[in-house]
């Protein structure tokens, strides 16, 4: 019998102890998730773990909210590599423990919007991204990052299926790259990531809509030319390279001017660039906001 809670998730959607215990143990050597610093960008409550963890979009693992928790048991996110190349001066292979070592985590409080509708609040636990991109020495001719996920059929049912066309890809402009609000991320709620949040690195980006963070990083690319980003190949009409959130201009089929929050009853208020409008908004000074997203 599935058995709703107050969030209107099914306990067939929250991850088993077993599984859990699992995913947080490859890190264990590695990095100590406790931070030293804590950013607070919103005073709204934090949307409970048990939502977090259970109810996201993870595509290579099904198209339903609930598939990533449900079909990512036969995942391996150890041992893990991130290939970075392109245009910079130190490119390689890289093991998660050298991505991660030099880097002490700190605890995020983000807003996190998507564009099903739907938003979150999230404590993740991560580090500036600018940071580790420097690392990288890129070229003076590197106007955009692009990433990559890992793609592994026999592991990800999702892939297998072809839901969209894998690997998943996704992209920033340079300046985005770098801003301090962009991270990654290697945990959330003082926990290493469980695979359905995209262990064990995954992008969060808090003005954007959501699917801007890719998760399972295996590849970081400095390129010349704006890239395509999968959701942008797949939907061209619904998503756009840049996805700030926007509530200004709706979707062919819905409006984005109102969102719900997840484990509320309410509809809110959409905000422009989901609130960091004072921190960002001049990155995209006199570009037609239409294009934003």
């Amino acid at each position: 019998m599935l058995i709703k809670n107050a969030l209107g998730i099914s306990s067939s959607e929250i991850t088993p102890r077993s599984t859990y215990m699992r995913r947080r143990d490859f890190l264990a050597a590695l990095v100590t998730l406790p931070t030293v610093s804590r950013m607070v960008t919103t005073t709204d409550a934090l949307t409970p773990k048990a939502a977090v963890t259970s109810y996201t979009n993870f595509y290579e693992f099904g198209s339903n909210k609930g598939d990533a928790s449900r079909n990512s048991g036969a995942f391996k996110a150890a041992p893990w590599n991130v290939t970075v190349d392109g245009l910079c001066g130190k490119p390689g292979t890289y093991a998660l423990e050298d991505i991660l070592k030099p880097h002490p985590l700190e605890e995020r409080v983000y807003r996190m919007r998507c564009v099903e509708g739907w938003s979150m609040v999230i404590p993740w636990d991560g580090f500036p991204l600018a940071n580790l991109l420097k690392r990288f020495d890129p070229s003076a001719k590197a106007k955009f990052v692009e990433f990559t996920s890992v793609e592994r059929p026999s592991e990800m049912p999702g892939v297998r299926r072809g839901i969209l066309p894998f690997p998943y890809r996704e992209g920033l402009r340079m300046d985005e790259a770098m801003h301090p609000l962009t991270i990654l991320a290697a945990g959330l709620y003082g926990e290493t990531l469980l695979t359905q949040n995209g262990a064990p690195l995954r992008l969060v980006v808090p003005w954007k809509y959501g699917f801007k963070g890719i998760k399972s990083i295996v590849r970081i690319r400095f390129v010349e030319r704006q890239p395509v980003n999968t959701w942008q190949d797949a939907n061209p009409v619904y998503y756009g390279f840049y996805a700030n959130v926007n509530p200004e201009v709706p979707t062919p089929s819905y409006s984005q001017a109102t969102e719900r929050r997840l484990g509320e009853f309410f509809m809110r208020h959409t905000l422009p660039f989901n609130g960091y409008g004072d921190q960002v908004a001049s990155m995209y000074a006199g570009m037609d906001p239409k294009r934003l997203f």
